[in-house]
């Protein structure tokens, strides 16, 4: 590939357009990440009356069926990029697909009993997230295409980050209050998935109109797309992994990351049930969203500067560390319950905004320094793998709730029956809710201490041709 324009491209500035039709696509990414992980365990459980440990193998079901095409999606992606110029093409299909198969996820009603409707929930779960990786894997590759700036990058994933602390606020709180909007929660949560899932839907057919412009930039080579056939399954994977094994940057940042993911993936399934049996009020969550991504909104651009002035990497550091004190200040709850609690969940949005921004904005770097140092077109490969590890905590940190549930003794139920929860049902709660996440982000202080890429590093390393 031609390297005559990449010099040029690291100090041009991003347009205000670009860096606006991106950042939509996170209203997608938002939504599909907060819903589910924050009602469709508790909509199994306490709607469809599906026991807790079952409600948790479904959702993670889902989720590892994500992982393993991930990677294929990713090296797809690269090779769609190289014959056609463009990644559009996957992320408009996943775009007009996602919202049918969000809203057939909730529209299963309890009438069809506890088995038929959790096959028919993992089924159109399973459409969901593939019409999302569709669209995700390459939508998280276009900033290393859009520009070779590190300063640029942090601006761009910066205002990205604000839309998906405004649409993780709008879906998380305007969620269930949509599920409670027509009093019964069978049609409740039918209207919660047709909106949710249209909205989602529309943020992603925004956002792939950047693909253009990666296009643009990136303006590959005559030769890229010249490759005679696919390469086969195994290939492919072993594309991804031989990424991770020569690159420590992408190792440490990657598995700091889901563990992150796997923090916060507690924090967010447990949420509804903190309200509903801690709080003791249902309606409650909203109020947890707020204090959670509120805060972030005005955080996230400060976590921009504070990055420019002393790294991302520090920065990076710092948001960990400032999650790990508040959602341990939350074990509190188990002897204490009460509104104080939302004051540890701001504490706990304001570092969840740089825990968004940074390792977001560190990708990119990762992906150039790869290309620098042993030739482009791979950037589809790293996000592949990107996408499946954050998946993947995500899904687990559902999973780690259920179980938390089902060995606690957690009390299922169906649509418009009550229930009571044992003590230490209630005290599982609030656990996995507090020290579960805080013992998860301690541990992933342990691969972020191993991150080595520096500015000097992403600037200034040789490119090599490919």
């Amino acid at each position: 590939m031609s390297t005559d324009a990449r010099p040029e491209r690291a100090s041009v500035r991003l347009s205000a357009r670009t860096i606006v039709t991106y950042s939509i696509g996170s209203l997608g990414t938002g939504g599909y990440a907060t819903l589910p992980g924050l009602v469709l365990t508790y909509f199994l459980t306490d709607n469809l009356g599906v026991a807790a440990l079952a409600a948790g193998i479904i959702v993670t079901s889902a989720k590892v069926w994500d992982v393993v095409i991930d990677p294929l999606i990713g090296a797809a992606s690269d090779r769609h990029l190289a014959r056609t110029g463009s990644r559009r093409g996957f992320m408009l299909i996943g775009g007009l697909t996602l919202p049918i198969f969000f809203t057939l996820t909730f529209a299963v009603p309890p009438s069809w009993g506890p088995v038929a409707s959790a096959i028919c929930v993992l089924l159109a779960f399973l459409g969901t997230a593939t019409s999302f990786s569709l669209f995700q894997v390459p939508y998280v590759a276009l900033p290393a295409e859009l520009t070779r700036s590190y300063d640029e990058r942090t601006r761009l994933l910066g205002w990205r980050v604000v839309v998906l602390t405004a649409a993780i606020l709008l879906f998380g709180a305007g969620g269930p209050m949509l599920r409670r909007a027509t009093g019964d929660p069978v049609t409740g949560y039918l209207l919660m998935g047709i909106i949710a899932g249209v909205a989602i839907g529309i943020g992603m057919l925004i956002a792939s109109r950047t693909a253009d412009a990666a296009a643009n930039a990136v303006a590959p080579s005559a030769d890229s797309g010249k490759s005679e056939s696919a390469p086969g399954l195994r290939a492919q994977y072993l594309s991804g992994f031989r990424a991770l094994r020569r690159s420590l940057p992408f190792r440490a940042l990657l598995g700091t990351f889901l563990l992150q993911a796997l923090a916060t993936g507690t924090m967010l399934a447990g949420a509804q049930y903190v309200a509903t049996w801690v709080l003791r009020d249902e309606a409650a969550v909203e109020v947890l969203f707020v204090a959670l991504v509120g805060p972030a909104l005005i955080a996230t651009p400060a976590w921009t500067v504070i990055a420019n002035r002393i790294g991302k990497e520090r920065s990076f550091l710092g948001a960990s560390i400032l999650f790990l004190v508040a959602s341990a200040t939350i074990t509190l709850a188990v002897w204490a319950p009460g509104p104080w609690i939302f004051a540890s969940v701001a504490v706990a949005g304001v570092a969840y905004a740089g825990l968004q921004s940074l390792p977001m904005a560190m990708l990119p770097d990762v992906i150039s320094h790869d290309e620098r140092t042993t030739g482009p077109g791979q950037a589809g490969t790293f996000t592949g793998i990107w996408t499946a590890g954050e998946t993947i905590g995500f899904a687990l940190g559902a999973t780690a709730v259920a179980l938390m549930l089902a060995s606690t003794g957690y009390v299922s139920s169906v649509a418009g029956a009550s229930a009571v929860q044992p003590d230490a049902a209630v005290m599982g709660i609030v656990l996995s809710f507090s020290i579960l996440p805080a013992a998860l982000m301690a541990l992933s202080l342990i691969p972020l201490s191993r991150y080595s890429l520096r500015r000097h590093d992403v600037e200034a390393a040789p490119i090599q041709p490919a």
